[in-house]
C-alpha cells in the first residue's frame, strides 16, 4: 500500500480515543501506581512538579501521544485486529521504545527503578493504543 492510500484510510476516530488512553494509562501509572517512586527516582519534588507549565507540558504530551497513535495505526495496517494490533503495540513498546530508552539510560546513568518505571509506562501505553486501533 502506498502513503496517499494509507492516509485516505486512517480511522481519525480510534487515533484519538489511542492518544486519548496514553493519558489514561499514564495518570493511573504516574499518579496512584508509581507516581512517588517516579518522583524519587527523578529528583523531583511536589514544589518542582507545581512550578512546570502545565497547558505546556499536557499540551505537548497529548500532541506527541497523538503522533505514536498516528504512527502506531500506519504500522499495524487496515487488516490489523484486536490481537494483532495489542501483540504490535506491546513489541512497539518492549523491542523499540524501551530498548532505546535503556541505552538513553545506561548513558545518563539512570537507575534501573526509573527506567523500569518509564519503559513500563511506554510498553502499556503502546500496547493500549495497538488494541484500540486494532479494534477499530
Amino acid at each position: 500500500m502506498d502513503l496517499a492510500t494509507a492516509f485516505e484510510n486512517i480511522n481519525w476516530f480510534s487515533i484519538g480515543i489511542a492518544t486519548l488512553s496514553s493519558f489514561l494509562v499514564g495518570g493511573i501509572w504516574y499518579g496512584p501506581l508509581f507516581g512517588r517512586a517516579w518522583m524519587r527516582a527523578f529528583g523531583f519534588s511536589e514544589e518542582n512538579l507545581r512550578n512546570r507549565s502545565i497547558p505546556k507540558t499536557f499540551g505537548l504530551s497529548l500532541l506527541l501521544a497523538f503522533f505514536a497513535a498516528t504512527n502506531l495505526e500506519m504500522f499495524i495496517g487496515l487488516e490489523a485486529d484486536f490481537t494483532f494490533g495489542l501483540i504490535a503495540g506491546f513489541f512497539t513498546g518492549l523491542g523499540w521504545v524501551a530498548t532505546f530508552l535503556g541505552i538513553l539510560y545506561l548513558f545518563e546513568m539512570q537507575t534501573l527503578k526509573a527506567y523500569l518505571i518509564n519503559a513500563g509506562y511506554c510498553v502499556l501505553s503502546l500496547t493500549t493504543m495497538g488494541a484500540i486501533l486494532g479494534a477499530w
